[in-house]
């Protein structure tokens, strides 16, 4: 039997498109191995947002190479996407998807078997108009399923290569998102995470005024579904109907990402961002009110073009004033062919260390007060996995990390005391 090993990089998102082509590949005959095995096929699904997701996605490709020189090597996704002839030209790889047409891959990765040269199969992903909808084949190695629902978008942050990488919004037909989430309910799976790269936006480009709202119905009509969470969403795009299911359904987490990017305005402007700071804060009480107790995480990126150290300074205190649950800090990484990656006022890598050190500052002090609040409470777990010393973690429906050594069941939502802060959430024990 054939062999294929993959290799995610990046997102969530590119996480479950690996898993979908993981399928097309068992559908088709061949094993699945660990990356790190040697394997007949190597799959690297790489990541663009930044630099270092490049060069990761370059070392995989050499490690594929070195493991077995005779593999065929197959490169997908966003890096390949817009930088193709970079990957062509790199030693041993074989075959170069991008973003679209991953439905073809085992097609390609046979065609190119035995042959000279590379099969490159990148397409102009701006003509891509329909969502590339590929059935799950197998059970994904994680106790969450991500579903996703949604590919492209179309707002152009300044410093964003993800439109050019993605393309145009594009939406999964509803009927399918029920498809595919009875499959993962029947597969055993107790939550689903509904993921695109512009989530906000499902169903824009779909008859009959659908929306997010639709989505997630589809996934709660389900009775094997206990618990069912959205991916990043903008704050702008929550509506009523959103609002609504959240607050009255237990089996919505109460959890929502809407990343922030900067608390300076002059930043948000540059960024191309649709918002001030003061609309976020305002936006962000509406959701407190309609949704009572909904924990909330957020981005930042420090750093950006013409960011100075009293912009820096807005930011942190931004931040510090919003009830935010957990704060994901970036340094900002110019990506050639963005409007920011020209910007005047570029910062210094160093100067960009000392103030991602000091917004992750008070992201831990936020992260550990949330936490406490908790302190004493009993909260419903999903244990993801176990580590060699018997410590289990997962997660609630407010997205605290909960660890514990009791014999709890992995994949299974289960009843935990949260009793002490521990590492980046709670220790937890069975009443």
């Amino acid at each position: 039997m054939p062999t294929a090993a993959f290799m995610a990089m990046g997102c969530k998102v590119s996480q479950f498109e690996t898993e979908s082509m993981e399928g097309l590949f068992k559908k088709r005959g061949y094993e699945i191995v660990p990356f790190d095995s040697v394997a007949d096929v190597y799959v690297i699904n790489t990541c663009a947002v930044t630099k270092s997701g490049e060069a990761k996605s370059r070392k995989e490709i050499h490690r594929a190479r070195r493991r077995n020189p005779d593999a065929v090597i197959a490169v997908t996704g966003c890096y390949a996407q817009v930088a193709s002839d970079e990957i062509k030209s790199i030693d041993g790889v074989n075959v170069v998807l991008g973003t679209q047409d991953r439905g073809r891959i085992v097609d390609e990765v046979e065609r190119a078997a035995g042959r000279t040269g590379v099969v490159d199969g990148v397409q102009d992903i701006m003509e891509a108009r329909e969502f590339e909808d590929i059935p799950l084949y197998d059970t994904p190695k994680r106790t969450r399923a991500f579903l996703k629902i949604q590919e492209g978008c179309d707002n152009y942050c300044s410093y964003c290569i993800i439109p050019y990488a993605r393309g145009h919004q594009r939406s999964r037909h509803p009927e399918s998102v029920r498809r595919e989430a009875e499959k993962l309910a029947g597969m055993g799976f107790c939550e689903i995470v509904l993921t695109g790269i512009h989530l906000g936006t499902y169903g824009r480009d779909l008859a009959g005024d659908i929306t997010l709202a639709d989505a997630a119905r589809e996934v709660l009509a389900i009775p094997g579904i206990k618990r069912l969470r959205l991916g990043s969403l903008e704050s702008i795009e929550l509506s009523p109907e959103l609002f609504t299911l959240i607050r009255g359904n237990d089996r919505f987490a109460k959890h929502l990402h809407l990343p922030l990017q900067a608390g300076s305005d002059e930043i948000l402007h540059r960024m191309n961002r649709h918002y001030d700071t003061g609309e976020f804060a305002r936006l962000l009480e509406h959701v407190w009110h309609e949704v009572p107790g909904v924990a909330i995480s957020t981005d930042v990126i420090v750093g950006f073009p013409g960011e100075t150290e009293e912009l820096f300074e807005e930011s942190l205190d931004f931040v510090e004033s919003m009830g935010f649950t957990r704060v994901h800090v970036f340094p900002f990484s110019s990506r050639p062919g963005t409007p920011a990656a020209s910007m005047p006022g570029q910062v210094p890598e160093p100067v960009k260390k000392e103030r991602v050190h000091r917004m992750k500052e008070v992201a831990l002090r936020k992260a550990e007060a949330f936490h406490a609040s908790f302190n004493g409470r009993t909260m419903d777990v999903l244990f993801e996995a176990r580590n060699k010393d018997g410590i289990a973690d997962g997660l609630t429906g407010n997205y605290i990390r909960v660890y514990t050594d009791e014999p709890v069941k992995l994949g299974e939502i289960q009843g935990i005391k949260l009793v002490k802060t521990y590492r980046d959430g709670m220790w937890g024990r069975i009443e």
